[in-house]
């Protein structure tokens, strides 16, 4: 997806391009003196005694602030220009390119999603990052991360930002069912086998103790190892006033449903740049598609009648238990919490496991730093490229929503780094130009399959396509 599409909706995603809308030199300007305070004949690190000048791409709207921060602080540390162009049309990379070869201002770097890199890198528009500070490595990101970044074994941008799902639960939800489930446990609705059924108009005396020892027990089960624990909470769970249904998601969007076969169904590997290592139509796919396919028996949706706009407003609303929900929801339920239209406290876990031996992965978007390799400043572009993924981490949720992919960003949100272990174990989505659309066939595979037919078929035909492609 583009960069700047906050629900990840793959559906809408383009390789993006660019009618540059130029952010004013004097803004720039401006904003310098600003923060700064000096004048124009301040010193050498005054704006007009600058020497070089690099130029820096993005298409999304909301990370203005962000970047124009950043080009500040890192201008005024390096005696340079830092100019920010914000790029708004559907044919990015084609901008980039043509800015490149035929402009006067060359984009020295700019932000793109990982699944692009591929056609970046074949075009020269992006190179083997020149990571001086050693800032793109385990230390600061997870394996997740650097596979985006990485074409072939190199890596040629720098992690910035992240998008994957994980699981959105009702805390309070979760603690009824668990003094349910406890209670249940311990009158029984029988007596012991052999004896007379037990007379429910007699209540049962059940020691305080016991029973606040049993429910911490099925509270410590309550969030989901598994889909069949979802379905144990579906069939036991009396479900309070209001509440239309245990769990609801955005079955028509690929991006809530990948995690379903990302561990099992193989494309180019974790880097998704390799055309050797395709494997759909495995034992493990289907048996985990059969799982998916059952599941409209329990949670009857109707792809026809849901968006995750919607799916989202119902876990508001404290109509289900469970969603699936890309990050950008935090920030949705804590303003709703301010605004008085959410008032239960709310959790994220990882996505539960298709069941006790096979294993679910969620599907990721990154966004990166590219350094063109047309630029004449390339050293100068890394340096601000590392800037803004390392020292800039830390403001990078605040002034935009996006999560940043550095592992030390975020630490005190506890929503945001149940988000960040999810995408710690994703899978990337392929980078390769031959796989395309290969979310969008296996979407189409999905609701085929969520309709009943037959899973089997539908993973030899997948293959058979994504081969065509490859050939």
């Amino acid at each position: 997806m583009n960069e700047g599409t906050d629900k990840m909706h793959f559906r809408k995603r383009l390789i993006a391009v660019a009618a540059l809308f130029a952010m004013v030199a004097a803004v720039i300007y401006g904003s310098t003196l600003e923060i700064t305070g000096e004048q124009e004949d301040s010193g050498p690190r005054s704006w007009f005694d600058r020497k070089d000048t690099i130029y820096f791409w993005y298409s999304d709207e909301s990370m203005e602030n962000f970047i124009n921060s950043a080009a500040v602080s890192f201008g005024e540390r390096e005696g340079i220009h830092v100019i920010p162009r914000l790029i708004s049309d559907s044919e990015y990379l084609e901008a980039l390119n043509r800015a490149s070869v035929e402009g006067e201002e060359v984009p020295d770097a700019y932000i793109i999603g990982h699944d692009s890199l591929e056609k970046a890198y074949l075009a020269g528009l992006a190179e083997e990052i020149t990571d001086v500070p050693g800032v793109c490595s385990e230390r600061n990101f997870p394996a997740a991360a650097l596979s985006a970044v990485s074409y072939h074994d190199k890596k040629v941008a720098y992690p910035l930002s992240f998008e994957t799902s994980a699981l959105l639960y009702n805390k309070a939800y979760l603690e009824e069912w668990a003094s349910q489930a406890a209670r249940e446990e311990l009158v029984g609705s029988d007596s012991d086998e052999g004896e007379e059924p037990r007379d429910p108009s007699v209540d049962v005396v059940i020691d305080e103790t016991v029973l606040a020892a049993k429910i911490e027990e099925y509270r410590q089960k309550a969030i989901p190892k598994t889909v069949d624990d979802i379905l144990s909470i579906a069939d036991s769970f009396e479900l309070p006033e209001g509440v239309e249904g245990v769990m609801k998601w955005d079955v028509a969007d690929i991006f809530y449903n990948y995690w379903i076969v990302g561990n099992y169904m193989i494309v180019g590997g974790d880097a998704g740049d390799d055309l050797n290592r395709i494997d759909i139509n495995n034992p493990e796919s289907i048996s985990c598609l059969e799982v998916y396919k059952a599941l409209n028996q329990f949670f009857y949706i109707e792809p026809d009648t849901v968006t995750y706009e919607s799916v989202i407003q119902d876990f508001i609303e404290g109509k289900t238990v469970f969603t699936i929900a890309t990050s950008d929801v935090v920030e949705r339920l804590e303003q709703a919490k301010q605004e008085g239209t959410l008032n239960f406290e709310y959790g994220v876990a990882m996505m539960p496991d298709v069941s006790d031996k096979l294993q679910s992965r969620s599907m990721s978007v990154t966004n990166t730093v590219a350094v063109n390799g047309y630029s004449t400043h390339r050293e100068l572009a890394n340096k601000f490229a590392a800037y803004l993924v390392d020292e800039c981490a830390d403001s990078l949720y605040e002034k935009t929503g996006k999560v940043s992919a550095n592992l030390r960003a975020e630490a005190d949100n506890e929503a945001l780094q149940a988000f960040k272990m999810e995408y710690a174990e994703s899978v990337p989505l392929p980078k390769m130009m031959e796989t395309g659309n290969y979310w969008l066939l296996l979407e189409r595979l999905f609701a085929k399959v969520w309709s009943g037919d037959d899973v089997t078929a539908l993973t030899q035909e997948l293959k058979l396509l994504l081969s065509f492609q490859t050939e």
